[in-house]
């Protein structure tokens, strides 16, 4: 790849090719647990946040009412920090001159002026659009005065707040790393090899650890026996709606093999399972060229989320309240050389992959220089979605429309997408996989009529 074009790739402030498209997708600013006192407990006091995203400054604060408001963090009188302003319930008031803006932001005070003063009236401070979605606050950041597509009907948004779960955290590369390892079906067999299997008992919510994949000859085989027996996997992919299909086969004997299917829903964003009845949609979110949040979805097709289990075990491996990893190149990810020598490929944990995959991006770099790279047949996926990037960048500099789920006339249409982990017939893959979506699918509680009945507050 040729400097210019990796440039072109990771670059994501205003008026950068990547900055104008990814401006005209959805994007998580905030977790609403970001504004629970009992996770932060100054929220109880002041509910304000000083946000970053594609490389632009904001604040985000809630009002009186709940009501929660996006604004440019720069008072539009003389620049000062709205970051740092009062939340006087009723509007965000600037401490330089006292000058307040309401959740729209609205001007609705300039104290300092001469009695009867109408300045305030035409006075504006550019606020976004924002959507709660899946216990997440979205932001879209398009062009000023002109409409946001619908919001997506992926299946993590869909899913009412009993079976849906969300977490985040900040990596110290670019976002389009990151994302790469979400569309990268090979690096499992290697970078989240365990040598040993874990208990299939008490693996709830765990990521890959314990997870189980299906049976062969009556014993339920764990996704880590899988990974590690099969490390060469028959990857391909068709173009979707949304973006890409990924599909991964390995082969395991000549009547059985191992199926996994992923999406990659354009531009950020890329839909994988975590068990037989759980997804995991996962956004990576740029705070600014060398930064970038994860947004993890979790989506329950079963029984209902256990969110204390769920967020307990993702605490643990970050410090509040930006949600900062406690591994990073500051100590070596946690690498234990005699771990990697006994237990595990990498030698960074058996609890969270999360640190696998972090050290695989941030490894790289800042921002990865691409010009160095070498890619294999197992690239393919990778090779495709830099294209796909490419083009719609050019698109949207000619004044094109975004493709997926940023094209107003498409994105109402889009849904699911649909992933599969098991073992299946080896003739047959394809129906088999098929079938066992739409019974995942039939029994979902809340894609089933009955589902009517449950209580409002969870719908």
């Amino acid at each position: 790849m040729k400097a210019e074009q990796n440039q072109k790739l990771t670059q994501v402030g205003p008026g950068t090719p990547g900055g104008e498209l990814l401006r005209r997708y959805w994007q998580p600013v905030a977790m609403l647990d970001e504004f629970d006192p009992e996770l932060n407990p100054s929220m109880a006091l002041r509910p304000v946040k000083a946000v970053r995203l594609l490389g632009q400054d904001f604040v985000l604060f809630r009002d009186a009412q709940g009501r929660f408001g996006l604004l440019d963090r720069d008072c539009p009188h003389r620049g000062a920090d709205l970051a740092y302003g009062r939340n006087e319930g009723d509007g965000l008031r600037c401490p330089f001159h006292g000058w307040k803006f309401d959740i729209a932001g609205q001007c609705t005070d300039t104290p300092a002026e001469p009695l009867g003063s109408t300045l305030c009236q035409r006075i504006r401070q550019r606020a976004y659009p924002l959507v709660e979605k899946a216990g997440a606050l979205f932001a879209w950041l398009g062009p000023e005065g002109t409409e946001p597509p619908p919001f997506p009907a992926l299946d993590c948004f869909v899913a009412p707040a009993s079976h849906s779960f969300v977490f985040k955290g900040l990596w110290h590369c670019n976002w389009l790393q990151s994302f790469e390892v979400g569309i990268d079906p090979a690096h499992a067999s290697y970078l989240h090899r365990f040598f040993n299997d874990a208990s299939l008992e008490g693996s709830y919510g765990k990521q890959f650890r314990g997870a189980s994949v299906g049976e062969v000859d009556g014993e339920r085989w764990p996704m880590t026996k899988v990974m590690r027996e099969f490390a060469r996997p028959d990857i391909s992919f068709t173009q979707q709606p949304w973006g890409l299909r990924l599909t991964a086969l390995r082969a395991m004997n000549d009547a059985l093999t191992h199926v996994r299917i992923t999406n990659a829903v354009f531009p950020q964003t890329f839909v994988i399972p975590l068990s037989e009845t759980m997804t995991i949609t996962q956004m990576h979110v740029p705070v600014d060229d060398t930064r970038n949040y994860w947004y993890a979805f979790f989506t329950s097709f079963d029984a209902p989320v256990d969110k204390p289990t769920m967020r307990q075990q993702r605490l643990a491996a970050v410090t509040l309240p930006d949600y900062v990893p406690r591994a990073g190149r500051w100590n070596d990810w946690g690498f234990n050389p005699e771990e990697q020598q006994t237990r595990t490929y990498l030698g960074m944990g058996e609890e969270d992959i999360n640190v696998h995959d972090q050290w695989a991006c941030e490894s790289m770099g800042e921002i990865q220089d691409r010009t160095r790279e070498h890619l294999g047949t197992t690239d393919k996926v990778i090779m495709a979605n830099r294209r796909l990037l490419l083009q719609a960048m050019d698109a949207v500099a000619q004044g094109g429309t975004p493709p997926g789920i940023g094209d107003p006339a498409r994105s109402a249409g889009i849904g699911g997408p649909d992933t599969v982990d098991g073992i299946a017939p080896a003739q047959g893959w394809q129906d088999w996989w098929q079938t066992a979506v739409q019974a995942k699918r039939d029994g979902a509680p809340w894609r089933n009529p009955a589902a009517s009945a449950m209580p409002e507050e969870s719908r």
